[in-house]
């Protein structure tokens, strides 16, 4: 007789959403974690008072009315609002693109003037986009593309522009309206008390096994439960057996200063190349602090290697046709259910990792 009716594999908001809805059915639960905390990548750690996003930005944004409510009943949301600045050598610019933007770019006050400025400019484009350098101008054109995508994209990806496939930019935001507000979804903010909140309960009644690697011992794990939720990276799963698949991983330098607000907003884009990080995130506007002191992280985008945290997939033709072959093994597994961002091999917003776990979930708990 098997212990658990599931063990999941990562601690993450994957396995929390799949245990929570299993716990709700009167399933065992338990959950193998290698970290020494749960929540994955949106745990928050308290500092002066202020509840700082250890692994980078997470704003909660979503169009679907059924995950808004899904996530409200387990915390209160306040009304946060997303609106990072760029920063190119101190000049200041509203993100995302438009007419904040462009009015400070090129002195115009209407959207047909900024039309015309970005169609003169893209004009040196010839023919179908070849590269990603190529598909940001056409899109804002090369005062845009020069000062706000360029060193920003080099930084975060490692390889110049003209290396990067033209389909990596091919949704760059750019709005012809004064608004701020970095995303198009119906609601949006952050969790009063921070994601924490929200963890706890989703794995309210698991047993966890904190720093646990699962892979080394996974027969043991595997005789506990009748099934296993895996979302760890999926090519180690199988032993690397067809090649690794490539990520980026990022960098965190986090420190507390003696002073209310350092940068005035929560996220400022640093986009030129020179400066060695992508962003500076002050934590405490994600909550309207008014704490004595500050919290701000630099990140860093670096090349991802085995030991390091796997942040977003490689996304190219080579990444995703070793990505198939894995995922049709995984296809084969009876007791083995693949999700969320490595298991997936997929960059996840938070409401379509709920969304996707849901459903699996809805679908072997009926």
């Amino acid at each position: 007789m098997k212990k658990y009716d599931y063990v999941l594999v990562g601690c993450g908001l994957y396995s929390g959403v799949f245990a929570y809805l299993a716990r709700k059915m009167g399933k065992k639960c338990l959950v193998v974690e290698k970290r020494n905390h749960m929540g994955g990548n949106i745990y928050c750690e308290e500092t002066e008072g202020i509840n700082v996003h250890t692994y980078g930005a997470h704003i909660f944004h979503t169009s679907n009315k059924e995950i808004w409510k899904f996530v409200n009943e387990l915390a209160e949301f306040n009304r946060y609002t997303n609106s990072p600045v760029a920063n190119f050598k101190g000049e200041i610019y509203n993100m995302p693109f438009n007419m904040n933007t462009f009015s400070k770019m090129w002195n115009v006050a209407t959207p047909a003037e900024a039309k015309a400025k970005i169609e003169e400019q893209k004009a040196s484009v010839k023919g179908e986009p070849q590269n990603l350098e190529e598909q940001a101008i056409s899109l804002v054109g090369t005062d845009i593309y020069e000062k706000l995508v360029k060193g920003y994209t080099e930084k975060q990806w490692g390889r110049d522009c003209k290396e990067l496939p033209a389909f990596i930019i091919k949704r760059l935001p750019v709005r012809f309206t004064y608004d701020n507000n970095y995303f198009n979804d119906l609601y949006q903010g952050i969790p009063i008390g921070g994601y924490n909140v929200i963890i706890e309960k989703l794995f309210e009644g698991c047993d966890i096994e904190f720093e646990t690697d699962y892979l080394e011992n996974r027969e043991y794990y595997d005789s506990l439960g009748e099934k296993t939720v895996y979302t760890g990276m999926i090519d180690a799963f199988y032993d690397y057996q067809l090649g690794k698949l490539e990520y980026r991983s990022l960098k965190f330098d986090t420190e507390t200063l003696d002073m209310d607000n350092y940068q005035g907003v929560a996220v400022v884009n640093y986009t030129d190349r020179e400066t060695p990080y992508t962003r500076i995130i002050e934590h405490k506007h994600f909550e309207f602090g008014t704490q004595p002191k500050t919290v701000i992280t630099r990140e860093y985008s670096v090349a991802w290697e085995e030991g390091m945290e796997p942040y977003y997939p490689v996304n190219n033709e080579k990444n995703q046709e070793l990505y198939q072959q894995y995922a049709s093994m995984a296809e084969k597994e009876s007791n083995v259910i693949f999700g969320g961002r490595l298991g997936e091999y997929k960059y996840y917003d938070m409401d379509k990792v709920i969304e996707s776990a849901m459903k699996v979930a809805q679908e072997e708990l009926k």
